[in-house]
């Protein structure tokens, strides 16, 4: 187990992504789902990180379902504010204190452990300094909430804010992978404020995988091309580029924990074995020679200025 630096908590190597609870990457049974979060507290994970957007709203329902009657005291959950659609922002102070109490009932708790404004590159980052974050700690004063965070795509959005107001973590999603390492350039920019770390997304949201990203994902097809052909080099290899990807992900130092989605209680079991075994460095090698210029390649997220 981690202290997650900058907050009380403390939490599990790997994380619980929830955001395909809610069927981001097609469909899943409720059962199924509830499932899926008693196999992962059951294996020693606790930190779970689910979002109102995820299904919107689905998400967060399943999983208050599957925490029912579970010790509030056994896990450590995190969930976000700002993003409420594919297009629908609002970071106002009272927009996600009303977000924050309707999370509460879906997650059937009195309190959550970790609120983050959700991709901020989205919004006005002078209106999450000034308006979002205070209204967040304000809750924090009335202990609905315990620790305050920010989430997003570009780094720059995530260095900029946490730079002019005191935040307690940042989850970085897609940027410590196979395929892009470049979280690993900032951490001392978070480490001397003290600031938690939790990286998100270390498959980049299908790309690093046999079956590949979804339609909606939003990588170059040449990205995509060459996240294929270092797919397919790993099957050759008689591996599985997940299983290269997470092994390379989870040993990042100073990371507190890796969020990492799963669907199935499978899943869950084969992730945590993986995740024990070091990755193979001559595979890792390979793989990046294989993406070629297409290592560190990102994609346009957001407003562009919040990308500089």
């Amino acid at each position: 187990m981690n202290r997650l630096a900058g907050t009380d908590l403390v939490v599990s190597p790997i994380g619980l992504g929830a955001a395909g609870l809610g069927g981001e990457y097609g469909p899943v049974a409720a059962e199924t789902a509830r499932a899926t979060v008693r196999a992962a507290l059951d294996a020693g994970i606790t930190l779970i990180d689910v979002s109102p957007y995820y299904g919107r709203t689905v998400a967060e329902t399943v999983l208050g379902e599957a925490l029912r009657g579970v010790d509030r005291d056994s896990y450590v959950l995190a969930t976000k504010v700002g993003r409420y659609d594919v297009d629908s922002f609002d970071f106002s102070a009272d927009r996600v204190v009303r977000s924050v109490e309707e999370s509460l009932r879906r997650l059937g708790t009195d309190h959550i452990d970790l609120i983050q404004c959700h991709d901020i590159e989205f919004g006005d980052l002078d209106q999450v300094v000034e308006e979002t974050v205070p209204a967040l700690r304000a809750l924090q004063q009335k202990g609905l909430v315990r620790a305050v965070g920010i989430t997003g795509f570009p780094l720059p959005a995530l260095v900029s804010v946490a730079g002019r107001v005191p935040v307690d973590t940042v989850l970085s999603y897609c940027h410590y992978t196979l395929q892009n390492s470049t979280l690993r350039e900032h951490l001392p920019f978070f480490g001397e404020r003290g600031i938690g770390v939790l990286n998100a997304s270390p498959l980049s949201m299908g790309l690093l995988t046999e079956a590949g990203p979804p339609a909606w994902h939003p990588a170059s097809a040449q990205l995509r091309a060459a996240c294929a052909e270092a797919a397919a080099f790993c099957r050759r290899e008689g591996t599985d580029i997940a299983r290269l990807a997470l092994q390379f992900a989870v040993a990042l130092p100073g990371v507190a924990s890796t969020i990492v989605g799963m669907v199935d209680p499978e899943t869950v079991g084969r992730n945590l074995a993986w995740a024990a075994e070091p990755a193979d460095a001559g595979l890792v090698a390979a793989v990046r020679e294989i993406l070629g210029d297409q290592h560190d390649a990102e994609w346009p997220v957001g407003r562009p200025e919040n990308s500089r």
